[in-house]
């Protein structure tokens, strides 16, 4: 998995769109994740409409960026999950696994947090007008990368402890 040694927060994007098919790999990939209880509480909105990205880029001091990308995912989480003591741990390997595939597909891709900030969360949740019972979790900002971007090592040898 080339993607996880490659695979960098991208905040440039060229005016290309990204395709109905890139987007639908890229959310059954977020799909294909592991969650506690198998209660899968994700849920995605697809917003390519440029006043929504527009608004959506004002949600946090950290989203500015997301202004000029051609496509944003807004993950959301259901409320009513069996076990909601996990709900953020499975959002995040959900999106994650989103941006895998985005870098698989050539696509740069950011994530940029709102849970579990109450504030940032109304934000999104009145500007997409999220449906009832659903709680927004992240953004994830995708396009086509401006420019190439090298992925520091992050391997650090002096953090693994083993017990023998």
């Amino acid at each position: 998995m080339n993607a996880i040694f490659h695979r960098t927060s991208v905040r440039r994007y060229t005016d290309e769109a990204v395709s109905a098919e890139q987007i639908e790999l890229m959310l059954r990939a977020a799909m294909a994740a592991p969650s506690a209880h198998n209660q899968q509480p994700w849920e995605y909105y697809v917003v390519t409409d440029k006043a929504v990205i527009e608004k959506l880029s004002h949600a946090t001091q950290f989203t500015g960026f997301s202004a000029d990308a051609p496509l944003v995912f807004v993950a959301c989480s259901r409320k009513d999950s069996p076990v909601p003591e996990y709900v953020n741990i499975d959002m995040s390997a959900s999106v994650e696994n989103l941006l895998l595939e985005a870098d698989e597909l050539g696509l740069g891709a950011c994530w940029m947090g709102i849970a579990p900030h109450e504030d940032r969360m109304e934000c999104v949740n009145e500007i997409i007008d999220i449906k009832e019972g659903l709680t927004s979790f992240a953004l994830i900002a995708v396009g086509h990368p401006l420019k190439e971007k090298q992925q520091q090592d992050r391997f650090d040898p002096d953090r693994i402890h083993y017990i023998k």
